[in-house]
């Protein structure tokens, strides 16, 4: 799908679009940053196994689960944690090529990254490109839905990372993270929606809707700051500051991180 993709509801998504979504909801990283932050300390217990990659055998698979690992390969980068790196990168690279899309996860430079602990930017710089470019490919070569599986597959992993720390250190600012996954996930179902036909997403659907729901009382209001007066490039622009004020109860966080376990401990299982 190369210009837009075209909803059940008829409602047109342009590549712009599209773009923006796929960035803003795929990517994890900004979230393990904000739990490095909090100083909470590197744990595997938050990470999806690579032991089952083997029997991730069907695309749908294959495509959900390298979005997974993506996501906990965010998390590895963030801490630093060269050593657990490497299984990673082994399986997605795996995985990519089990749906054909390898030759985009340039997996011996990663690797030598990874080992001899170079740049870790260097390291999340490709690593992001390269999920970035498997998506791209996937959808203007008519398989769309392997894209729309590996982007929920990142989001729900990267939820249940922030969510499960949420669950043992409660923090102000996470939990307002978290309620702002309100608008990912409207976007990623209006993106899943597109695929129903399948009936392996339609039952992923009908899982994230059920969170959905739980996220439907959670507020988000938006408050217009001061302007701020900024140079870029050597002009002066204007920036108009806008912060979001989540409103969340403890029943309704406690309720999105029981049903954000349940949904990705069966999602990955094999």
């Amino acid at each position: 799908i190369s210009d837009s993709v075209i909803t059940a509801e008829g409602v047109t998504i342009s590549n712009e679009a599209l773009e923006e979504i796929v960035q803003n909801v795929s990517s994890p990283i900004e979230m393990a940053a904000l739990i490095k932050e909090m100083g909470v300390p590197f744990s595997t217990k938050y990470l999806a196994t690579t032991d089952y990659v083997d029997k991730y055998n069907t695309s749908f698979k294959m495509a959900y689960n390298l979005g997974v690992f993506g996501a906990d390969l965010g998390y590895l980068n963030i801490y630093d944690k060269s050593n657990q790196v490497v299984d990673y990168l082994t399986a997605i690279n795996k995985l990519a090529d089990g749906i054909k899309v390898g030759q985009f996860f340039d997996f011996e430079t990663l690797k030598r990254l990874a080992t001899s602990r170079e740049s870790i930017d260097s390291l999340m710089y490709i690593s992001v490109n390269s999920f970035n470019n498997m998506d791209v490919y996937l959808r203007d070569n008519s398989r769309g839905h392997l894209s729309a599986l590996m982007i929920a597959g990142t989001w729900v992993e990267g939820m249940y990372l922030v969510t499960q720390v949420e669950n043992e250190k409660s923090n102000p600012e996470l939990s307002d993270r978290i309620g702002e996954q309100k608008i990912n996930l409207d976007n990623i179902l209006l993106i899943l929606d597109n695929y129903k036909g399948h009936e392996q997403i339609s039952e992923i659907i009908e899982s994230l809707n059920e969170l959905k729901e739980l996220f439907d009382d959670v507020e988000i209001t938006y408050v217009i700051g001061e302007p701020e007066t900024v140079e870029e490039g050597g002009m002066i622009m204007i920036v108009q500051n806008e912060k979001s004020v989540v409103n969340i109860s403890d029943d309704q966080l406690k309720r999105i991180i029981n049903k954000t376990k349940q949904i990705r401990n069966k999602l990955i299982s094999v």
